[in-house]
């Protein structure tokens, strides 16, 4: 292959790149977001969140609001090494399992502790919600008589039924959006054509005619 055929063939190339429609990134970042979103649906097992809900409850000598502040700290420390090793052995799994799959949430305006479980198995889910919420509740007890402050489990968790994780279409549809949002960006960064590529080539104009005698002089 000449030199000369090598700079044809990327000179042509840009100009094919360019001569595409605009609406042609856009379309192919949708496509290629839409099945990528939609294979990560499709090959990430579904995953369950069951909740149990415990409350702290003032004593003889305390207040709502010394309850809400307790609620609080027992929010912080249910996560914590001593609790999750007392509650390993009802759960089922060995504490790293507990410490990356429960999340605990509390509330500024009630004295109440939400204990979070995610599993791919909805019955572990929710026993090992309800083993971290009860080993909240006999930490709490064993210092009551400090604290004047008990908890109690106000709703056990139940085997959720549906899955907290997004299905595969919502997947899709996310996948779909930001791909459509990147060709859309890409089309803004695009080379653009330049005015001298858009104007039309100018038409020659043939040379006068010179006249020339008979005798074959100008």
């Amino acid at each position: 292959m000449t030199e000369q055929h090598t700079r044809h063939h990327a000179t042509v190339r840009p100009s094919r790149l360019r001569a595409l429609p605009p609406w042609s990134l856009v379309a192919a970042g949708v496509l290629a977001g839409a099945l990528l979103g939609g294979g990560y649906g499709v090959l990430t097992p579904p995953r369950y969140t069951a909740t149990s809900y415990v409350v702290a409850v003032p004593g003889e000598r305390t207040d709502t609001a010394t309850a809400l502040g307790f609620a609080q700290a027992y929010g912080r420390i249910a996560t914590e090494g001593a609790v999750l090793a007392d509650a390993q052995e009802r759960a089922g799994v060995p504490v790293a399992t507990l410490r990356a799959s429960v999340r605990t949430a509390t509330s500024p305006d009630a004295p109440m502790v939400a204990v979070s479980a995610t599993s791919v198995r909805p019955a572990q889910a929710a026993a090992m919600a309800n083993a971290v919420a009860g080993a909240l509740t006999r930490h709490a007890g064993a210092a009551e008589a400090e604290t004047h402050v008990g908890l109690l489990q106000f709703s056990r968790a139940v085997r959720p039924s549906e899955p907290a994780s997004p299905s595969a279409g919502v997947t899709g549809l996310v996948g779909a959006s930001a791909g459509g949002l990147l060709g859309a960006l890409a089309l803004l960064v695009r080379p653009r054509r330049r005015p001298q590529e858009w104007a039309a080539p100018a038409a020659s104009v043939p040379q006068p005619a010179v006249a020339v005698d008979a005798r074959g002089r100008l």
